[in-house]
């Protein structure tokens, strides 16, 4: 292991991806678990994410999933990856994480994000429009001032328990969001490591557009991609397939469905252009042995000096998952809480 990512820390976000053959209750049970094995790990977060109407993914709340993973651990910090403002009231969200805090003291992270519903069905039923996304700056701000009780949108109401607590907030950016969180004075988490040209951009933007705020005095960059680890090259790169292919069917058929086995996607007959989606979906990942990924991780940190790196992997094949993040906490050096 190289001993330039001493120091970093090292975090998962699980998106509850269902399975073929198994239901939502069974991911959303499976993503719980997961955070109780990382935590053994050595780890420093577990967070959750946000989708709505997807067929393959079962995290559509949360707030609850992080009430239900904190309630499942001990010192794995727990938050989101992120909660999408623009889909909600920047008061209910502050009292949702005002009560998780206060469940669960010094352990909670408030990430949030820009996006909002995926396609028009699920921006109506959710009562949000595209173009609530441009007012993230304003929401954002909102937020933060009902924890500070400083905000002034809605004079006299008070956000309870949220008010006067200190919840970490991130701020979730694929390029646009970094300016709005060095505006914010507050940690940025991007990705992914695929556009690293596209990335370096939006980092260096960020960092040169910092302000120091009551939430940082220095900018805070999370890195946050695909990490996969096997015992063989040929063996990590297969546990990226079944993601690939989803995404490929999402670009194709409009719709994201569960992940499938590697095998039953091998004997798929794709058109053209499914293939080429596929192709790309299985590149530019961090995967291979761990002293690969150890390397690909290093040039990484190294080229976004970032403090963090966010994992996300998805695969179909639970125990290899749970295999890869084992090869990965000893790959970069964490250390298993209580040993």
């Amino acid at each position: 292991m190289s001993t330039f990512l001493d120091g970093i820390r090292f975090s998962v976000l699980d998106r509850s991806r269902t399975r073929e053959g198994e239901d939502a209750p069974q991911a959303l049970r499976d993503t719980v678990r997961l955070a109780q094995e990382v935590e053994a790990l050595g780890y420093h977060r577990f967070w959750v994410s946000e989708h709505h109407g997807v067929p393959g993914v079962a995290g559509s709340a949360p707030t609850v999933l992080a009430a239900a993973v904190a309630a499942a651990t001990s010192t794995v910090r727990v938050g989101t990856g992120g909660v999408m403002l623009p889909n909600h009231r920047p008061l209910v969200v502050a009292e949702q994480f005002g009560v998780l805090e206060s469940l669960f003291p010094g352990r909670i992270d408030m990430g949030i994000g820009r996006s909002v519903g995926f396609t028009d069905g699920v921006r109506r039923a959710l009562g949000r429009a595209k173009e609530e996304a441009d007012r993230f700056g304003e929401q954002l701000a909102e937020l933060l001032g009902w924890f500070t009780g400083e905000q002034t949108a809605h004079p006299q109401v008070h956000a309870r328990p949220a008010e006067g607590l200190r919840v970490p907030p991130f701020v979730l950016a694929t390029g646009e969001g970094a300016g709005t969180a060095a505006a914010a004075g507050l940690p940025l988490v991007i990705g992914d490591l695929r556009g690293r040209d596209r990335l370096l951009k939006a980092v260096d933007t960020y960092r040169a557009a910092f302000r120091p705020s009551p939430w940082a005095a220095e900018p805070y960059v999370v890195v946050a991609g695909t990490v996969a680890v096997a015992a063989t090259e040929a063996e990590a790169r297969r546990l990226l397939i079944p993601e690939a292919w989803s995404l490929a069917h999402s670009r194709t058929r409009g719709t994201f469905p569960p992940l499938a086995a590697p095998e039953r996607i091998e004997g798929l007959s794709m058109t053209e252009k499914q293939r080429g989606f596929y192709e790309a979906g299985l590149e530019g990942h961090a995967y291979g042995t761990e002293e690969q990924v150890a390397e690909a991780l290093e040039r990484a940190v190294k080229e976004t000096g970032a403090q963090e790196v966010l994992v996300t992997t998805s695969t179909y094949d639970r125990a290899a998952l749970s295999e890869s993040y084992r090869r990965l906490a000893r790959a970069v050096g964490l250390t298993a809480r209580g040993a």
